[in-house]
This record gives C-alpha cells, sequence and structure tokens, in this order.
C-alpha cells in the first residue's frame, strides 16, 4: 500500500508562520495576528525546557499526593475514632461498600490518568521534531489532544474532597477535612496541564519528510 507522493508542504516550509491563538497563518515577518491580536512565534523546541520543567514538578508533587492521606474524618469528636485514607486506600474502601462504580471512576481519574499523562506527555517531548510520517504525526496529534481534554478531569479527587468538606461538617458529631495529600495533589495536576500547554503541537510537522514514505 503506497500513500500519496507528492511533496508534504508544511507552513514552516512555505514561510508561514500559524497562530497558537486562532489557528490563523501569517507570512513569517508578521509579529501580531492580525485577527485575535496574539502574538506570532515560530515553532522553536526551547519551549520544550518548560515542558520538562513542569512535567518534573508535576511529578514530584504527585509521589505525596499518593503517600499522605487524602481526606480526613471524625466522628463524636475523635471519641469513636477518626480515620485517614489515601487515594488507593480509598478506592479500597469503596469498593468495600460496594461502590464499585465510584471506586473504578476515582481510580481511573486519579492513578491512571495522572500516570498515562506522564508517559505521554515524555513522549511527545521526545519524539518533537524528529522524523515521522504523516499518520505517525496524527496520531502524536491525537494523542496531545487526549492529554490536553483530559487533564482538567484529573482533579475529580480534589473537587469530591472539596465538597465532602463543605457539605460533612456536623461539628462535634463527624467532620472531614482535606489532608495534605489534597494539595499535592492539586498542584500536580496543574502542573501537569501547564506542561502541556507549554507544549508546541507544530513541532509535531517539522519532522515530516519532504516526500512520503511507501509502506
Amino acid at each position: 500500500m503506497s500513500t500519496h507522493d507528492g511533496p508534504i508542504l508544511t507552513a514552516h516550509r512555505a514561510g508561514l508562520v500559524g497562530c497558537r491563538s486562532c489557528g490563523r497563518v501569517w507570512p513569517e515577518g508578521e509579529a501580531i495576528c492580525q485577527r485575535c491580536g496574539a502574538e506570532l512565534l515560530p515553532p522553536d523546541r526551547r519551549c520544550l525546557n518548560a515542558v520538562w520543567a513542569w512535567l518534573v514538578a508535576g511529578f514530584i508533587f504527585y509521589i505525596p499526593a499518593n503517600m499522605f492521606p487524602m481526606l480526613k474524618t471524625s466522628t463524636l469528636g475523635g471519641i469513636k475514632g477518626s480515620s485517614e485514607s489515601t487515594i488507593l486506600g480509598g478506592v479500597v474502601e469503596l469498593m468495600h461498600y460496594g461502590n464499585y462504580g465510584v471506586a473504578a471512576i476515582v481510580f481511573i481519574a486519579s492513578i491512571i490518568v495522572p500516570i498515562a499523562k506522564f508517559v505521554s506527555i515524555s513522549w511527545l517531548a521526545l519524539v518533537a521534531g524528529r522524523p515521522a510520517t504523516v499518520s505517525a504525526a496524527h496520531k502524536r496529534l491525537h494523542l496531545y489532544e487526549v492529554v490536553e481534554f483530559i487533564g482538567r478531569w484529573s482533579m475529580i479527587d480534589v473537587f469530591v474532597v472539596a465538597i465532602l468538606s463543605a457539605l460533612v461538617q456536623l461539628g462535634f458529631v463527624a467532620s472531614i477535612h482535606p489532608g495534605p495529600a489534597a494539595v499535592s495533589f492539586a498542584l500536580s495536576v496543574a502542573f501537569t496541564m501547564l506542561s502541556a500547554q507549554s507544549f508546541d503541537p507544530r513541532l509535531i510537522w517539522r519532522g515530516l519528510p519532504l516526500r512520503s514514505r511507501k509502506d
């Protein structure tokens, strides 16, 4: 099976620069996008420094987010005892009480998704600007779009803790407070989102050959 053999003309090779805000392309001499007013910057691999910096920061905070308690529960002022739950501990407890659906959502959003984001962003940063076929470049772009889309949903654990802390405040009877892991997890998610936003997807197309390869 063969693909189109004509030359692959990218915006960079055509002497154009794309606006990262609205997508409009302009000649390389332009400094400001006339459509949205954003600054026009050519793709530069130096942006990967920011990608790696934010990613490492996110990973550093992800470690205590899984080691320290996410939630602290106190009953009858501590007379009936108090409990602390980590993310995995909370998943196990939800399964113990038969809430398998909620446990699966928390496990996917708080464990699977963050790890997948770390791996995906790292891989995109490593292959940015390197040789690729058109098909491979499209796959990389789709992966980047998925990472950007699901990034905000990683905050589900923090949202649950915030809601419970606001609703379950019965004074001496029962109270729920966020643990130190909540702050670490929120910072980890924020830093990984900044890492994804720092990545310039235009670098994906810089590695395309002048002609398509035949499979």
